[in-house]
């Protein structure tokens, strides 16, 4: 298995990026940060909720989640002020590469009747978003602790000014789009 930094250095030695006419190096594309997000609306019900969420998304980044709260009372979805509504993960450096090999290598083709992620989550400046409906895809989650099935959101940010200069880059890398 090739890790991230190896398989980015060959794409530039094999002249991978040379149709998108870049005049200088600082200008190849490359991935800047990877944000985790998962959603936590059930703590109202259940106040447990919040820490093994905190447990389960800091075992597959490497790193302790930020919790997000609310800003003010909706009660149309039964949320008062200041009540953890999500948490978030910032994963630059180090951390990065190792998830997002983890990520390619591992997690994602461990998906049931897996064909490829989307071409789909591409935002029109060059991030690429996914959603996993299943936390058990990573092998640090053990099976036997899960109380429930939850799902996050992975955004993959990059230098990539369109959204055809990053899916070069991230097929490069080895993410495995869906051929349809």
């Amino acid at each position: 298995m090739k890790h991230y930094i190896e398989r980015y250095e060959q794409l530039i030695e094999s002249k991978h990026f040379d149709s998108f006419n870049y005049k200088n190096t600082h200008q190849l594309p490359r991935i800047l940060k990877i944000v985790v997000n998962r959603g936590v609306g059930e703590v109202a019900q259940n106040p447990k909720y919040l820490e093994t969420c905190l447990n389960e998304v800091s075992l597959i980044t490497g790193q302790k989640p930020t919790v997000k709260r609310s800003k003010k009372a909706i009660a149309s979805f039964k949320i008062r002020e200041n009540v953890p509504v999500g948490m978030s993960v910032t994963l630059r450096g180090e951390k990065m590469n190792a998830f997002f090999d983890r990520l390619v290598h591992l997690a994602l083709p461990r998906i049931r009747d897996f064909q490829g992620v989307s071409v789909k989550g591409f935002d029109g400046k060059g991030n690429y978003s996914l959603g996993l409906d299943e936390q058990l895809m990573f092998p640090e989650i053990d099976y036997d602790e899960i109380d429930q099935v939850r799902g996050m959101d992975i955004c993959l940010v990059t230098s990539c000014g369109t959204d055809a200069e990053s899916l070069s880059l991230l097929q490069g890398l080895g993410v495995p789009f869906a051929t349809n």
